[in-house]
């Protein structure tokens, strides 16, 4: 009985937890705007970070493009917001050693990846621009929400 009662303080303790934990996830989170995320110089040759990209295997995850995988195109994340921050998210990476590398980014620390070259490829990334077309320009989505607003016959 004791063992029940402890299990269950337990799973009350984490359900009152979890909203106040994710509430404030998302305040301390929140995404940054456009104007916010791109506003840091970039000091690097996107030349030189796009050769660094595909060594370093960035692609595997990135897509070629930035646009597939995990997504760098259109990505707020305060990570990316200028040179510093994404440096400072590469090396505060390097303790965390994945457990399989295909679930997390590898690790980055300076002596596999030196600044100038996280500069490089950073400057990669910020040349990145969208490829997507605009949605009224997809012929089969508009024919799908064009067949979705018919009623349903079976």
């Amino acid at each position: 009985m004791n063992k029940n009662l402890r299990t269950t303080a337990l799973l009350v303790a984490a359900a009152l937890l979890v909203p106040v934990v994710v509430a404030s996830a998302q305040a301390t989170t929140a995404a940054p705007t456009a104007a916010q995320q791109q506003s840091g110089p970039v000091s690097g040759s996107a030349a030189a970070g796009k050769n660094l990209y595909y060594a370093h295997g960035c692609y595997g995850c990135h897509g070629f493009n930035g646009e597939t995988g995990t997504r760098l195109v259109g990505n707020t994340s305060r990570s990316l917001a200028n040179e510093i921050n994404f440096i400072a998210f590469l090396r505060l990476r390097a303790d965390q050693a994945p457990l399989l590398p295909a679930t997390r980014m590898p690790n980055y620390p300076e002596n596999s990846l030196s600044d100038r070259q996280a500069k490089d490829i950073y400057a990669y990334i910020r040349s990145f621009k969208s490829s997507a077309p605009e949605l009224k320009d997809i012929p089969t989505l508009n024919l799908i929400l064009e067949a979705a607003k018919k009623p349903y016959k079976p």
